[in-house]
Order: structure tokens, then C-alpha cells, then sequence
């Protein structure tokens, strides 16, 4: 059960307090501890979100376009009788801070410049923070949408394979992998879920199956390596995963070791489908070679659960994330509905 904590009304369903913006502070839920401890911490200063973010304490590219501008608008209320030329001063200093720490997901930076083209219009902190407020509520609304537009490709029955969390805790509080999963369900669509642990920090066992499991809906824990037995064994005919960055060829980045799980799809005859807002579309970038990939901190597989497991000279490589070739992708499921290929066209139609 999720702890009542995590827990806050909203319409006609529960949804997870992930991020949330009080007097001059932004309140995060710490999700490095989850699921066996819930803690939120309180950040006053533009290094403390940016310190959250770089260690995951919030993550999911959605979340984090809403910390992004949640920082700005921090910075509005300390300096609410600021100058114009003053606050627009700070709000960039924060942008280029808060901008440093991931690069992979664009929603980061595009939810900061769309709140810094307001502030730049307006000159006020007012509108900074009324914009910061009104993408969170955007990001909330995107998800209902995803989930209803997603109910076309989930068939009753479905034993649907999702990678990493793209859930209530990646975004402002219902998801968009995990969005659609959660429509289904809704539906009354008997569906079932599995989901890849996610090495090396295991957000799909310690996030996925968390809000699966707190909704009701069956799911099964996998290692990252049985995805392919699995859809072999386990009845699998759907795969939906969220994303960081889709370039304008539907190229799609996300969480490392989706590209294994598409390349498994597509040999399995599973449609694999993409869900994300589209803010996660990059229009500015060809294709996935244009992506930049973060890169992790060696000591996230050096040591697990505080033991060194690799042996000290061994090089490590670890990225955060890889590139899912577009024609692997059977659907991008977005708030405006699903995207098919050809990608440049269908994508190019909602950025002309």
C-alpha cells in the first residue's frame, strides 16, 4: 500500500504529491528512498533543486520541466519588487544553473525558457510564477490525454512490458507510460503489466511497480536481461515506455536499455509504442545522433546497496539513457493525439 502520505485528492482519484511550490520554497518528495521511506525536503535555494535533480531525488523528464520552472518562480518570490532588468538577471543565472544538471531531457530547459519569454514580456514575478504554475497544471492535463488517446492501442487482456518509470512520480502526479497503463485499467481493460528493474538505480522495481501495485493492477518484476524471455514466455503484446528527448525523426531517448527492449520487441512481432507530452519533442534536432546522452557517476554499478561489486581497475561505462531508432516505434503517444510514421511528417504537422 502507498503510504497515505505520498497521497493528495484529486478529482475523482488519488494522485501523488511529487513536487509542489509553497511561499518562496519548492517541497520535493525525495524518491531515492522510496519505496521504503517517504521523505519531502524543502528547497529555499536554487542550488538545493539543482542538487535534487543531479541526484535524482526528482527525475522523469516531464517532473523535471516542472522543477525547472518551479526554481524560476522561487526566484520571482524572493525578489518579487525586483527591477525588471534585476530579476530578469537572476531568472537566467538560475536557468543556465538549473539547465547544467541533466541534459538528456528537454523538458528541463523548455519549460525554463517558456517561463523566461513571459518574464521577458511581462517583467514581473507575478507572471513568472503564474506561468511556472500554469505548465504544472498543462503537464496534469497532458497526462489525462495521453491516457485517453493510449486506450487505442491497449486490448483487453494485454500483458504490457513498460521500462523504467514513467508515472505520477516522472511527471506532475498520473504519468505517461504509466498513464496510459493506468487508463486501461480504468477502462476495465484486465490488463497486466511487466516491468523491467532498470539498473543501475532500479527505478522500474522501486517506482513502476510501487504505483502499479498501489493501483491494483498486476505486475510483475523482471531483470532488466529476461525482457526477451519474458515476451517470450510471459505473453507479452504491447510495449509502452516513456521518454527524455524525441527528435524531430521520432529518434527517441530514454531511460538505457529501452533500445534493447525495442530490438527484442521487434523480433517478438511486439508493437512498442512511445508516451510522452509534446514538450519531450525536439523539433530542433534531426534525429538521435543530435541527442546529447548523459553519462552517471561510475560508483552507481561500482558499489550496490553500499558493497563494492567491481573490482577496483575495472572501467566503467554508464550512461543514463540510450536511442531508440524511430523505425522501431509504432506509436508516439502524445497529448494531441498518436503520432505514426513517417515521424518528420507527423511530427513536422504539430511544428510547422
Amino acid at each position: 500500500m502507498l503510504p497515505e502520505s505520498l497521497i493528495t485528492a484529486g478529482g475523482d482519484e488519488m494522485a501523488m504529491d511529487v513536487i509542489r511550490l509553497e511561499d518562496s520554497k519548492v517541497v520535493i518528495l525525495d524518491q531515492t528512498l522510496l519505496p521504503t521511506e517517504v521523505r519531502y525536503i524543502e528547497c529555499t535555494e536554487v542550488e538545493a533543486i539543482a542538487e535534487a535533480i543531479e541526484s535524482l531525488r526528482i527525475r522523469g523528464a516531464p517532473a523535471l520541466g516542472v522543477a525547472g520552472a518551479f526554481a524560476l518562480a522561487m526566484v520571482a518570490l524572493k525578489n518579487p519588487k525586483a527591477p525588471r532588468e534585476a530579476l530578469l538577471q537572476r531568472l537566467r543565472e538560475a536557468r543556465e544553473r538549473i539547465a547544467r544538471t541533466r541534459p538528456t531531457a528537454v523538458n528541463l530547459s523548455w519549460a525554463m525558457d517558456r517561463v523566461l519569454r513571459k518574464a521577458e514580456a511581462a517583467g514581473t514575478a507575478e507572471a513568472v510564477v503564474k506561468e511556472a504554475l500554469w505548465i504544472y497544471e498543462e503537464n496534469k492535463e497532458a497526462d489525462r490525454r495521453m491516457g485517453e488517446h493510449g486506450l487505442q492501442v491497449i486490448d483487453d487482456g494485454d500483458v504490457v512490458l513498460t521500462h523504467c518509470n514513467a508515472g505520477a512520480l516522472a511527471t506532475a502526479g498520473y504519468g505517461s507510460a504509466l498513464g496510459v497503463i493506468k487508463a486501461s485499467w480504468k477502462a476495465g481493460k484486465g490488463i497486466k503489466v511487466v516491468a523491467g528493474e532498470t539498473r543501475p538505480l532500479l527505478q522500474g522495481a522501486r517506482l513502476s511497480a510501487f504505483e502499479l501495485v498501489y493501483e491494483g493492477i498486476p505486475v510483475t518484476v523482471i531483470t532488466d536481461s529476461t525482457a526477451a524471455f519474458a515476451m517470450k514466455r510471459l505473453g507479452i503484446k504491447k510495449v509502452v515506455v516513456g521518454a527524455d528527448r524525441i527528435a524531430a525523426n521520432g529518434d527517441t531517448a530514454n531511460k538505457i536499455g529501452t533500445y534493447s527492449v525495442a530490438i527484442s520487441a521487434r523480433a517478438h512481432g511486439i508493437p512498442f509504442y512511445v508516451a510522452a507530452p509534446t514538450s519531450t519533442i525536439d523539433p530542433r534536432i534531426g534525429s538521435g545522433e543530435e541527442i546529447p546522452i548523459e553519462f552517471r557517476k561510475k560508483e552507481e554499478l561500482v558499489f550496490f546497496a553500499g558493497k563494492r561489486i567491481v573490482p577496483d581497475g575495472a572501467e566503467v561505462f554508464n550512461p543514463a539513457f540510450d536511442v531508440t531508432p524511430a523505425e522501431y516505434i509504432a506509436g508516439i503517444i502524445t497529448e494531441k493525439g498518436i503520432l505514426r510514421p513517417p515521424y518528420r511528417e507527423s511530427i513536422g504537422a504539430l511544428f510547422p
